[in-house]
């Protein structure tokens, strides 16, 4: 096997957003693992995901976080401009958070409590479409956080289980994670979907019920990925391999031992970060049910996207074209960079 060649572009920024599964190129630059790969890396926080979808294309950043849907979205042109971009890599699975408004939400069952309402999601939604029916308009306003994600997807799949229309019987409306729970506290909302720790916030103020999660309705499906545009990583193939190699020692890292995911916790807990969020977290909660958020498993699979296609494919109403699907989540760059020998 081959040995790494030095990074073409050791100085990098990548963007991110406050979220738990932007845990992995943080405690990559806060724990030496990019260092270790030659990487000087600075981490751009953005609070919408529109923002950094543009920063990428544009070239401000090297590389994003991306909702698992966008690398497709944007290489299709569906979301700003066509712009080929790869996603080499798996940031996070699960982690997403369904949740009510105390109103909407009264009586049922939590995530995996013993109830039948625990362990099955469609049993909340048939609760919540038969108070619908009975209280009427408004529709309730329902939030996600693009509408290009998985939250946006799995809370559609969600209503359906409980016979609603999205498209008729609610109102979806996108909004930045981290304006979620004042938006549910001050009336502006009625519930949403969001990624951790922004749901169990909400839980543990008292200003709204999770009723399901994203690991019950798509169960370990890819949450967040590693984008980079195509152009990109044909011109920074080493910086690219570096990138890779030490996010998988990261997450490496973090499996090891319960001491390594308090020690992440602190480190996301920064001010640059997730800073006051993490509040109400003792740890970086990893594996955990009802969430069971994961930061293992990086290595991106084109049959695993499989619901986001069919789902991205109906919103665009065309089908589409397989060698785009195959292109964005191939695991070749991911492959190339974990087979190589370290220097």
């Amino acid at each position: 096997m081959s040995m790494p060649h030095a990074p073409e572009r050791p100085r990098l920024t990548l963007g991110i957003v406050p979220l738990l599964d932007a845990a992995l190129p943080i405690v990559a630059r806060e724990g030496g693992f990019f260092a270790a790969e030659g990487l000087e890396v600075t981490l751009s926080r953005e609070s919408a995901w529109s923002t950094l979808r543009d920063k990428l294309a544009a070239g401000i950043l090297d590389g994003a976080q991306l909702l698992a849907p966008l690398p497709l979205a944007m290489s299709l042109g569906a979301s700003g401009p066509p712009c080929d971009v790869l996603a080499p890599l798996v940031l996070g699975r699960n982690g997403n958070t369904l949740v009510l408004s105390p109103y909407w939400a009264e009586g049922m069952a939590a995530p995996l409590d013993d109830s039948p309402g625990g362990r099955d999601p469609a049993v909340n939604a048939r609760d919540f479409a038969e108070r619908l029916r009975r209280r009427g308009a408004p529709r309730p306003r329902l939030a996600m956080v693009h509408p290009f994600s998985s939250h946006h997807y799995q809370l559609r799949d969600w209503l359906t289980l409980g016979g609603l229309d999205p498209d008729r019987d609610v109102e979806l409306v996108a909004l930045p994670p981290s304006r979620m729970v004042e938006a549910l506290e001050q009336g502006r909302i009625d519930g949403f979907c969001v990624g951790e720790p922004w749901g169990s916030q909400a839980a543990q103020r008292g200003g709204g019920h999770v009723v399901a999660t994203g690991a019950q309705l798509w169960p370990d499906h890819p949450e967040k990925m590693l984008g980079v545009t195509r152009d990109w990583a044909e011109r920074h193939p080493a910086t690219l391999a570096a990138l890779i190699r030490a996010l998988v020692a990261t997450a490496d890292w973090l499996a090891e031992a319960p001491e390594h995911r308090r020690q992440a916790r602190d480190w996301l807990a920064l001010p640059p970060y997730l800073d006051r969020a993490m509040d109400h977290l003792p740890t970086l909660p990893l594996g955990e049910p009802p969430v069971e958020q994961r930061l293992t498993g990086l290595r991106p699979e084109v049959g695993e996207m499989e619901r986001v296609v069919d789902h991205l494919a109906r919103q665009l109403d065309v089908p589409l074209q397989r060698h785009v699907v195959e292109t964005c989540y191939s695991p070749v760059h991911f492959d190339a960079a974990t087979h190589q020998e370290r220097a």
